[in-house]
């Protein structure tokens, strides 16, 4: 009897056991769905002290520290995600998204090799079109950038910093105007805009060092300022504020405190005042943190208005002569990404820092670089400047004096002094945005070996971009020099000459050294009877190099042209030769659109060859995209640019005759 009343005992305990995990999990989910992460993160925590740790606590508790910008504790759980096993001893079955959040969180723990590993997986199994995955895949070689652009400052810590917040430095006059947090303990930074109430203040300067600070004059309310840009006059400034209404704060649906950018004037006592909101502004988003383009005609800003790519987005707006403004416009997914992007400051030399988390990094935000033409546009694309600047934290608010070089920046990593920090810095090395390429080679007979003098030599990029072209000199040699943003080039290397099939192959440049090629033409047989059979494919009878079409276009070229040409004078030889064109592409870029293309070009190239005395019931045309490849290379599948050029291929089958 005692030992059947025990085993009930036991029983009760642990249905009561279970029934009080059951409801721990779903207080702590209900913290969690009401984005209440500080009690989500205690609610999982104490449940996992004892040991239970199901795959949505992992999931949520890793969730809860990666919103908050905790990078550190969100890579805790999730490789305990990545690690752990169902009730049935199996791994957890993770979505996509987790692959993303982990490798970033890797990051921040040093471990790149891993985090790229991971991130490959996620490339594997995201959607196709997803822009996260487009963007590490174009971006590959980020480290060997962040390497190549790193060791040109070192950084100053400000003895102005304290143990609160300070960031966001401004140029004014010979003095710097800051933001610091007023009082009480400061939580950590979670979004993009802050939640915690910031005041103004100005600084004087000396050298790498900022002293003597006062709160800046005529600004500052019990409310949140923030971030302020200066006219060269001194006289206009503009700054962020906390968006309220019958004085209080306004939020949007999930709480983050919305902000709002202002005007204010100095009057002539040198007092600020007049302070005006910009048209722009709204009561559903936030606009924030300024920057003003070098020559005063554009104000630069933060928002998550609608049509943002991602979290927020880097805008701009015209500074019309009339006193007003025009429309804001997003600068563009080459800019912007589905992270977040924020804290914009143009330098008189025209070039573009913003801090973003949506390009591969060192983690968290990373500080990037984009040279602007005169009307505002880039002309490069985004660059990480590298470390020191750089960390695996948060790294933002950059600005740099072009004359002295001097600059300002804001991070929280762990060595400051508290929870954001100003540093300074020397840039004694310039950032370099493109680099020289010098490719040098020889052109040689296949069969015999010798040099091949007077050939035409053509360089595309690897989408087929025609870049430059030359001829050989009498010894077969030729040279090209070529710039181009910095990184590893894939190039593509084309050789032609009269009697000889053209030939081309792909190659690798490096920015460090010079490249060397050799290419080989095999000759034609002469007097060879081209045999024309139905079914054959006359771009291999008559030894036909590839037709290339520039990158997304389907116009026909001068190279192109001279392919086409033979076509043209096969098909006046049999008249009654009928011909079927079918283009195909490789399996890069979605399926929709490379069908699209593909048609587009098959069309073109039939049009071309009516229009050179070609009758039309006699040529047909059609797209085919990356549904007929030659190879394994399918989507997401890595591949060389030898194989992803196999299924890039123009056919010319003969239909009847």
């Amino acid at each position: 009897m005692k030992k059947l009343f025990l085993a009930i005992f036991i029983l009760l305990l642990q249905v009561t056991f279970a029934q009080n995990e059951k409801e721990a999990l779903q207080k702590a989910a209900s913290y969690y769905k009401n984005l209440n992460y500080v009690e989500a993160i205690n609610a999982y925590e104490s449940i996992a002290r004892k040991g239970v740790e199901p795959q949505e606590l992992l999931e949520n508790l890793g969730n809860a520290y990666y919103y908050n910008a905790d990078y550190t504790l969100a890579n805790k759980w999730y490789a305990k995600l990545f690690n752990g096993k169902d009730a049935k001893g199996k791994p957890f079955n993770i979505k996509p998204e987790y692959y993303y959040r982990y490798a970033q969180t890797l990051k921040t723990t040093g471990d790149y090799d891993t985090s790229d590993k991971i991130m490959n997986q996620f490339v594997t199994l995201a959607d196709k079109n997803d822009v996260r995955a487009q963007l590490f895949l174009k971006n590959r070689d980020y480290q060997a950038e962040i390497k190549r652009n790193s060791g040109r400052m070192e950084l100053t810590l400000l003895k102005i910093n304290t143990r609160k917040s300070e960031y966001g430095t401004a140029f004014y006059g010979d003095n710097i105007v800051y933001a610091t947090t007023k009082s009480g303990f400061l939580k950590r930074r979670s979004e993009w805009t802050g939640d915690n109430f910031y005041t103004l203040y100005e600084a004087n300067t000396d050298s790498l060092q900022a002293s003597r600070k006062a709160k800046l004059n005529g600004i500052n309310t019990k409310f949140n300022e923030s971030t302020a840009a200066f006219t060269k006059d001194g006289n206009t400034m503009y700054f962020t504020r906390n968006n309220f209404i019958n004085n209080e704060v306004k939020t949007n649906g999930d709480h983050t405190v919305l902000l709002k950018i202002f005007k204010a004037t100095k009057d002539k006592h040198g007092k600020w005042g007049d302070v005006q909101e910009m048209p722009f502004n709204s009561n559903i988003h936030s606009v924030a943190h300024p920057a003003l383009s070098p020559d005063g005609k554009y104000i630069y800003f933060t928002s998550d208005m609608k049509g943002t790519f991602g979290a927020s987005d880097i805008y701009r707006a015209p500074i019309l002569k009339s006193g007003g403004y025009g429309k804001p416009e997003n600068l563009g997914d080459k800019i912007n990404t589905p992270g977040r992007e924020s804290f914009p400051f143009i330098s008189d030399d025209n070039i573009l820092y913003y801090s973003s988390d949506g390009f591969p990094g060192l983690g968290g935000l990373d500080i990037f670089a984009v040279k602007l033409n005169e009307k505002g546009d880039p002309i490069t694309k985004p660059i990480n400047i590298g470390r020191p600047a750089n960390s695996a934290e948060d790294d933002f608010c950059y600005v740099i004096n072009s004359q002295t070089r001097i600059g300002y920046l804001t991070s929280n990593r762990p060595e400051g002094r508290g929870s954001d920090d100003i540093y300074s810095f020397y840039e004694h090395t310039p950032l370099r945005f493109t680099c020289s390429y010098k490719l040098s080679g020889v052109v040689r007979d296949a069969t015999t070996n010798e040099l091949l003098p007077q050939a035409k030599v053509t360089l595309f990029t690897h989408n087929n971009t025609l870049i430059e072209e030359t001829t050989a000199d009498i010894n077969g040699n030729f040279t090209f020099n070529y710039t181009a943003d910095c990184g590893d080039l894939q190039l593509l290397l084309k050789a032609e000459k009269d009697n000889y099939s053209a030939n081309q192959q792909s190659l690798a440049l490096n920015s460090s050294k010079d490249t060397n090629a050799e290419i080989k033409l095999s000759p034609i047989p002469m007097n060879k009877k081209v045999e024309v059979v139905i079914g054959n494919d006359l771009s291999k009878v008559l030894q036909i190099d590839n037709i290339y079409f520039d990158y997304d276009k389907a116009n026909i070229r001068k190279d192109a042209a001279e392919q086409l040409a033979k076509i043209v004078a096969i098909m006046k030889e049999h008249p009654t030769m009928k011909v079927d064109v079918r283009l195909h592409t490789d399996s890069r870029g979605s399926d929709k659109y490379n069908l699209a293309l593909s048609q587009r070009r098959a069309k073109s190239t039939v049009k071309w060859i009516i229009s050179h005395g070609i009758k039309k019931n006699r040529i047909t045309g059609k797209g085919y995209g990356e549904t007929q490849l030659v190879n394994d290379c399918g989507n997401d599948v890595p591949c060389t640019e030898e194989q992803h050029q196999a299924n890039r291929r123009s056919e010319f089958i003969i239909i009847s005759m």
